[in-house]
């Protein structure tokens, strides 16, 4: 894999669980199907999370692989990615531990959550070995600062430029989060400067998803779609489930020429 997909489906996070929304899938059957409903309403992608007993965000390597298997049974040529995100839990020698025992091929790192440790050669060689194992990396950055830290770490060498990949975060998870398409000009514009021919994607929080992630498409970017970030409709209405939200991007991509 050494592309993002065009659509890439995030149909849970970390923090969020059946209680917020009862699509909002859990296990890892759920996860399948959630994959599988918005793989034929267009999406190509699935960016996965895993939950303990409790539905509680674990890097456990065990059920990524479940899962992994679940998906390449059932849903053969998808790209799938699975994450480090560390939510305060985890830290860096654990995420790297993750990615190093599992070999995924493709996984979503927090660059800030990695780099905690500072732990700079050890990361070296940890990207190294990623891209060596053909496991394909999306850097995750949540701003400015972010953005500029890809920058210098791939002019050090510290992360390869070869096949670099990158998702944009507009918001947050708080209360009434409402990111805009406005939001993602400055963030894009640097992102594409610093770093030209970078494959990159954008999420973003609040009903104003969809529409954030159209400017994304005009701009040359990809989209992440889902309730990992949002479950709302472009009319503010709760989306029926995560195969929902893909459809209505599809929908206004196709109707916009796309």
């Amino acid at each position: 894999m050494t592309a993002l997909p065009r659509i890439m489906l995030a149909p849970n996070g970390a923090r969020l669980t059946s209680a917020d929304h009862p699509a909002l899938p859990v296990t890892i059957p759920q996860v399948v199907q959630a994959a599988l409903d918005a793989q034929a309403a267009g999406a190509d992608g699935l960016h996965a999370h895993v939950r303990d007993a409790e539905q509680r965000h674990v890097l456990d390597a065990g059920l990524y692989a479940e899962l992994l298997a679940e998906l390449a049974a059932k849903a053969p040529g998808l790209y799938v990615q699975i994450t480090t995100e560390a939510v305060g839990r985890y830290t860096p020698a654990e995420q790297r531990a993750l990615v190093e025992t599992l070999r995924p091929a493709a996984v979503s790192i927090a660059l800030r959550e990695i780099m905690a440790d500072k732990e700079t050669d050890l990361n070296r060689r940890f990207f190294a070995g990623c891209a060596e194992a053909g496991c394909h990396v999306q850097h995750i950055l949540y701003d400015a600062a972010d953005i500029r830290w890809l920058g210098e770490l791939v002019d050090l060498g510290v992360i390869p430029r070869e096949g670099l990949a990158a998702l944009i975060v507009l918001g947050r998870y708080v209360e009434g989060q409402r990111s805009s398409p406005a939001d993602l000009h400055e963030p894009a514009q640097l992102l594409l400067d610093l770093l030209p021919g970078v494959d990159w994607a954008v999420c973003a929080f609040g009903p104003a998803e969809t529409d954030c992630l159209v400017e994304a498409r005009r701009l040359g970017g990809k989209a992440r779609i889902g309730f990992e970030n949002n479950r709302l409709n472009r009319d503010g209405r709760p989306a029926r489930d995560n195969a929902g939200r893909v459809a209505e991007l599809v929908a206004e991509l196709a109707r916009l020429g796309l």
